[in-house]
């Protein structure tokens, strides 16, 4: 099908939760979004087909245009003839957990953490990693692997030519743990080798019997050469031809779309890197959802992503309180707060995980408890976003076998990033736009200048997978109606005493006027700049100390880009020095909310009056061990 004569998309997200289904449609010269409906996925009991959910919610657009996609059998109208039906359908899905692996090397900081990267740019979940020097024993192995029953087995190690033994040994693991499939009685298990070239026979003579192996290129064929794709797109493949071919209902729906189905994270990874390739930019995306936070980086050319499992909003919240500990929750907070009230929302927000604040108090309180969740995933981020490109020998194994251990270049650099997108329906339907931005400077904290947005509908898998197909078309829709623009930030660093300037901004706006701005150290100032609209900014460091993005001292001239925020002044310093004080945090969070508009200033004002900060404190909560150690 010509490019040119599709005039209507199709695009469908089948979540864990939640169907979403998407029209985009091209309005003179442009493809832009028209409606969206979502349903309740039905791929578990009682029904147990997720097509149930997939024609609900392509319905729900029916209603909204009042015209036909399906025909009386329930079946897509193509293409799109006479005002019915649509020219192409794509989709993405997650449900029934979205796609889960394990992965086995023999060294877990070199071949298994390439295979962990390699899970996780496909859309993994990756359950655990094997390897030889992980501090279990072959039995705990066995144990661990049996009790997983993940979808799909990805095994590496060793460079091409080296030795074949220990690789043996782990597929000899593999072999007897004999783990079982998810979905499919009598379904072999996929298992993906990736390692040394000259251990392929051994591990399909080994494995082949009890499990579907699949050979693809070595994932480290030098020490100081990583090569993740042919894994990532035999996952693909695998994961929607075979794995999820035996889950109820997706043959029918992989006989609908006109492209493979792609995993839903996979998907948001494939559309970070096509934007960032578009405007040749380096760009850091999450999305916070209610059992995980999935962070995306595109940074010099190098794709990252990780999946924070046990960090999200609803069903893992008592997590992030139980890794973050209540005092790093209450700092973000503007008014009195102890263990106990945090304790029972949590707990509330566990027996019923799709709630929604519905009080200033709790938005409030989910609000940092989402600002812990996005640091502690962009941590974990940074650990893995390395980039290959020097080795050192070193003894790995008991054995003294010598081995050389990689290492990597850390390639998140603060002041090097361009673009900050959020997604997740804590950023993308915070109240406020002020708050989404507010969220994002404080969880990760941006150095420099860097532009602010978020997803507007959770709309970025959809994109992702019409980029495989239509790669002009997704970008022109997630450019225009996706992304909702929240401005640009700018953020000094350096040493600066409190109240005292840090640089000088000199911003020439688009009616040609011009307005001068001191970043204040400890401060936020906002200034208006709408949606469209570009400014010249001219920043000039106070002192010697200070960096701006140009290094220390240095002036910068750059063109900042407006949104419903506008230019934010962020001179808080990095990291963000909160008082320790519960009088003073209260006092500086006060003046950083007003600065934002983040929150009616009335309200908090009458919050602080009901909820008073103790005078030793409100804080002192510790953070506890075992999970539910908070209800006791």
């Amino acid at each position: 099908m010509e490019e040119k004569k599709v005039e209507s998309i199709l695009a469908t997200d089948v979540g864990s939760t939640t169907t979403k289904a998407i029209l985009i449609e091209k309005r003179g010269d442009e493809y832009r979004l028209v409606t969206r409906g979502e349903m309740p996925t039905t791929v578990e009991a009682p029904w147990e087909n997720v097509m149930i959910g997939v024609r609900k919610a392509i319905k729900r657009v029916e209603e909204l245009i009042d015209r036909p996609i399906l025909d009386d059998t329930g079946h897509l109208i193509r293409p799109k003839e006479d005002g019915r039906g649509v020219d192409i359908y794509v989709s993405t899905s997650s449900a029934g957990g979205g796609l889960q692996m394990m992965v086995a090397g023999l060294v877990k900081s070199i071949s298994a953490s390439s295979a962990h990267r390699a899970a996780l740019g496909a859309g993994a979940v990756v359950l655990d990693v094997i390897a030889v020097d992980d501090g279990r024993s072959q039995s705990e192995q066995i144990t661990r692997i049996t009790e997983l029953r993940p979808d799909i087995i990805l095994m590496s190690g060793g460079v091409d030519g080296g030795s074949v033994s220990y690789i043996a040994s782990i597929a000899e693991i593999i072999k007897q743990a004999n783990p079982q499939p998810r979905f499919g009685a009598t379904y072999k298990l996929p298992l993906i080798y990736a390692g040394n070239k000259d251990a392929q026979d051994i591990v399909t003579a080994v494995c082949g019997e009890e499990m579907d192996v699949h050979i693809v290129d070595n994932l480290r064929p030098r020490h100081d050469v990583e090569n993740l794709g042919p894994a990532r797109e035999a996952i693909h493949d695998l994961f929607m031809n075979h794995v999820m071919a035996q889950a109820p209902g997706y043959g029918e729906l992989m006989g609908w779309v006109d492209t493979t189905i792609m995993p839903t994270p996979g998907a948001v990874g494939r559309i970070i890197e096509l934007m960032a390739d578009k405007y040749k930019a380096n760009i850091v995306g999450v999305d916070i959802g209610g059992a995980t936070t999935d962070v995306f980086s595109s940074f010099e050319g190098t794709f990252t992503r990780t999946v924070s499992a046990n960090l999200g909003m609803s069903y893992s919240i008592c997590n992030v309180l139980e890794e973050a500990g209540f005092d790093n929750i209450l700092r973000w907070i503007p008014f009195g707060m102890d263990q106990s009230q945090i304790s029972d929302w949590i707990a509330n927000k566990m027996v019923r995980p799709t709630t929604i604040p519905q009080t200033l108090y709790h938005l409030v309180l989910e609000q940092a408890l989402a600002r812990e969740a996005l640091r502690l995933s962009f941590e974990h981020h940074k650990s893995l976003a390395k980039k290959v490109e020097k080795e050192e020998v070193g003894v790995v194994f008991k054995s003294q076998a010598s081995m050389v251990k990689a290492s990597g270049r850390d390639i998140i650099e603060m002041m090097k990033l361009d673009i900050l997108v959020g997604s997740g329906g804590v950023l993308s339907h915070a109240p406020r736009r002020q708050q989404a931005a507010l969220m994002l400077l404080d969880a990760f904290q941006p150095e420099g200048v860097t532009q602010l947005a978020v997803d507007s509908i959770f709309m970025m898998p959809h994109l992702g997978v019409l980029s495989t197909v239509y790669p002009e078309i997704a970008a022109e829709v997630f450019d225009k109606d996706c992304l909702v623009r929240l401005g640009t930030a700018i953020a000094p660093v350096g040493p600066a005493k409190r109240g005292t300037p840090m640089a000088t901004v000199k911003i020439s706006l688009p009616n040609g006027e011009t307005i001068q701005e001191k970043v204040i150290s400890g401060e936020i100032k906002v200034i208006p700049l709408g949606v469209g609209e570009t400014a010249t900014c001219k920043i000039q460091p106070a002192n010697g100390n200070i960096d701006v993005g140009t290094g220390r001292g240095k002036a910068l001239e750059v063109k900042v880009h407006g949104g419903l925020v506008g230019i934010m002044l962020d001179g808080r310093g990095r990291p963000i020095a909160i008082p320790e004080d519960p009088q003073e945090r209260v006092k500086t969070l006060t003046s950083w909310i007003n600065a934002m508009n983040a929150y009616p200033s009335e309200k908090i004002a009458e919050l602080q009056e009901r909820y008073p900060v103790k005078a030793e404190g409100a804080q002192g909560g510790k953070k506890r061990g075992g999970l539910f150690s908070f209800f006791k």
